[in-house]
């Protein structure tokens, strides 16, 4: 159930718009913080309650877009472009190489919860590809040696063991 406080952050984006069904993507996003990174069923329910729309409504635009999970995530989520850009100059390679450094195949978490992969069609930095994001920060002209020290800094600052 979405606590007092989103809804009122629901209602507010709601005013801001002659259309209200203009917040659902601002919307998706206060539910999605307050449901710890992910939008289950009960967090899309509550979002359609709330912009007086159908679950179905919500779950398409929640479905279409890559920013928003639909089950529990890691503490990092590290997207990774594999659009032509990228994938010309190494990014399928580099979701390989992160594949079998974290030791889970894209789209899953890594075992202590800590990373989540996922496969993202276009992030719009073409000019530095291959480009990988986590937790929404870009990290450009990405190679295997630069993952593996930015992994094993993420794991340092959580003091756990280099993966």
């Amino acid at each position: 159930m979405l606590s007092q406080k989103a809804i009122q952050e629901i209602e507010a984006y709601k005013a801001r718009y002659p259309d209200p069904r203009s917040a659902l993507m601002p919307a998706l996003y206060v539910a999605q913080e307050e449901n710890g990174g992910y939008l289950s069923k009960d967090a899309l329910r509550d979002v359609a309650e709330v912009m007086d729309l159908t679950p179905a409504d919500v779950e398409s635009v929640a479905s279409f877009y890559s920013m928003y999970n639909k089950r529990p995530v890691g503490k990092y989520v590290i997207e990774v472009c594999t659009n032509i850009a990228c994938s010309l100059l190494g990014g399928q390679e580099l979701a390989q190489h992160i594949e079998k450094r974290l030791g889970v195949p894209i789209g899953e978490n890594t075992p202590d919860g800590l990373f989540t992969v996922k496969r993202v069609e276009c992030m719009a930095a073409c000019g530095g590809a291959p480009a990988i994001q986590v937790n929404g920060l870009y990290h450009e002209n990405m190679t295997p040696e630069r993952f593996d020290a930015l992994v094993e800094e993420l794991r340092r600052v959580e003091g756990g063991a280099d993966a």
